[in-house]
């Protein structure tokens, strides 16, 4: 009985931690008036997915498009790039702390532009109703530099475009030390007439997104809307777009390490859409009250835009500096969410004083088997007296192998006299499969462990063992294909498992024995392509627990070989 519920209870553990998807809610914002805002619009809309499109020339280069038009040149500690004046779009960010893969020399690119084969920006402007007639700068309008041309945290730049009938449209680009623009944009009206404008901004990617494999992680549309937290699949959108209207709250595209996210102004009634059409994919919002502009006066609208990449002291920094609702959860830390986001910061204390996050890993470990002892020690002690009557357990079976109601009449004695409980073993099991896919959820969303290496062959715990058995770890000149992947820690983990199998009572079931047999061989290849990490964490856990399961079946005088 024991050993069944143990079986069942792994084997559900592993079905779960890989076709999980997780998904989780969310804190609040302070609402503020305004001014200049009358009637709302609930039909206004930001420009549509088709507007402006143009053929994607795939035989020009990035560069090439990027110079083909005048443009602000952004840096600051994090991130370089450009903004297109052609359009007055964010359309151009390398990440530059972060690389491409483990051993090149290339940053991640994160924003590309309008027309290249993997175009990738953000764009913020007005939109009006009513009156088709009144010319609004569009994708193609040609923007003009006031003074300074290069964005930097100590200098902002401001932009400008004349539409010729007396509206000029301005845009103030501030740049943060991080991943922050914060562009306030207005209109100042020279003419006679009196208009309604509403602002907007929106993000726009285009190319075949390919999905997640392991549904552990969140990627694609998100935002908070209120207090709920909304996550959207690509497909999800092809299939119907998505609308919904707010006060508060946030939205944006997000990848597993690197976000882009926008965020109306406090306290303004907002209509935010993700749509998809054509392999093309927005999400935008448009602030549903309209701004009145009188002649002589102007309008101004602000609006926070997030190039990010998630690191989790940063993102938890703008949701706190800023008061965007929810905005941690930009990080998709999961259903575990009290349990995983507290161990990242444990973790991270331990990097930061080891130098190595193998090494934190393992330190992690170590607590959470501390956490458990005394548990797992009632456990043990129970496994072990089960193991001593394994014998008696079999007669049993035997003598009364054709009579089951007498068969577990006898065993309930038998456990009643000897005062053991058949499924006390579970329970240690049970109560550390949250603590397990809370390491697990931590330790693949999290960016601080991209690229970090443990020691050997591990260069990147973040990734799967490279090495492999089929070639001998290396010793013959030979690539095995994904699949005979099966590296060294991945096979040590399924050595301690099944060293950990001896040590328990052996399921008098002998259809089950074989199952007990060959799991350590199926878990082994179900976790060589999982990141190294986790394979070190679970393999340094079986040792532990083998330590701590040996001595307490020494003192029980159990035979444990």
């Amino acid at each position: 009985m024991e050993g069944k519920n143990v079986l069942l209870a792994i084997i559900l553990s592993t079905i779960v931690l890989v076709f999980w998807a997780t998904f989780f809610e969310a804190p609040i914002v302070d609402p503020s008036t305004s001014e200049n805002q009358i009637t709302k619009n609930e039909d206004v809309s930001s420009p549509s997915i088709d507007d402006n499109v143009k053929e994607i020339k795939n035989e020009i280069t990035r560069n090439e498009i990027i110079n083909s038009v005048n443009r602000i040149k952004v840096e600051n500690e994090n991130i370089k790039g450009s903004i297109s004046l052609q359009g007055a779009i964010i359309d151009d960010i390398i990440f530059k702390n972060y690389n491409e893969t483990l051993d090149g020399e290339s940053k991640v690119i994160f924003l590309n532009p309008k027309s290249s084969s993997k175009e990738y920006f953000i764009e913020t402007g007005w939109a009006s109703s009513g009156d088709e007639s009144i010319k609004l700068p569009v994708s193609d309008s040609i923007w003009k530099v006031k003074g300074n041309s290069t964005l930097t945290p100590s200098s902002p730049v401001t932009i400008e475009w004349d539409n010729g009938d007396g509206l000029i449209f301005t845009k103030k680009i501030d740049l943060d030390e991080k991943f922050l623009f914060k562009i306030t944009q207005s209109i100042k009206n020279n003419s006679n007439k009196s208009y309604q404008f509403y602002p907007y901004a929106q993000i726009t990617r285009s190319g075949k997104i390919e999905g997640m494999k392991i549904y552990i992680l969140h990627e694609g549309f998100l935002g908070v809307f209120g207090d709920e937290l909304v996550e959207k699949d690509y497909d999800d959108i092809e299939k119907e777009k998505f609308t919904t209207s707010n006060s508060k709250g946030w939205l944006g595209i997000t990848d597993k390490y690197w976000l882009t996210a926008i965020v109306p102004e406090k306290g303004k009634e907002f209509k935010a859409e993700f749509v998809a059409k054509k392999e093309k994919y927005r999400a935008n919002y448009i602030i549903k009250e309209a701004k009145i502009l009188n002649p002589g006066s102007s309008v101004t609208s602000e609006i926070n835009t997030f190039v990010a990449a998630k690191e989790v002291a940063v993102i938890d920094g703008y949701a706190e500096q800023l008061g965007i609702e929810k905005f941690d959860l930009a990080i998709d830390w999961g259903w575990f969410y009290f349990f995983t986001k507290p161990l990242f910061f444990v973790i991270d204390y331990f990097f930061r004083l080891t130098g190595n996050f193998g090494l934190a890993i393992v330190i992690i470990t170590a607590l959470v088997r501390l956490i458990f002892f005394p548990l797992a020690n009632y456990s043990f002690k129970s496994m072990a007296k089960m193991k001593i009557l394994q014998p008696e357990m079999l007669r049993l079976k035997e003598l009364h192998k054709d009579d089951k109601a007498k068969l577990q009449q006898e065993m309930m004695a038998l456990y009643k006299r000897e005062k053991v409980n058949p499924i006390s073993g579970c329970l240690p099991v049970l109560i550390q499969i949250p603590f397990f896919f809370a390491i697990y959820k931590m330790l693949y969303v999290t960016l601080e462990m991209r690229h970090q290496p443990f020691f050997g062959w591990i260069k990147d715990l973040s990734e799967r063992d490279p090495t492999s058995i089929f070639n001998l770890f290396g010793l013959i000149p030979w690539d095995p294909p994904t699949f005979l992947m099966i590296g060294a820690w991945p096979i040590l983990m399924g050595v301690s498992m099944w060293i950990q199998q001896k040590l328990n009572p052996t399921p008098p079931d002998p259809i089950q024995a074989k199952i007990f047999m060959f799991f350590p061989i199926f878990l082994t290849i179900i976790l060589a392509p999982f990141p190294s990490g986790l394979v070190v964490y679970w393999t340094v856990n079986n040792i532990l627990t083998i330590a701590q399961q040996w001595v307490i079946m020494r003192g029980t005088k159990v035979k444990t070989v």
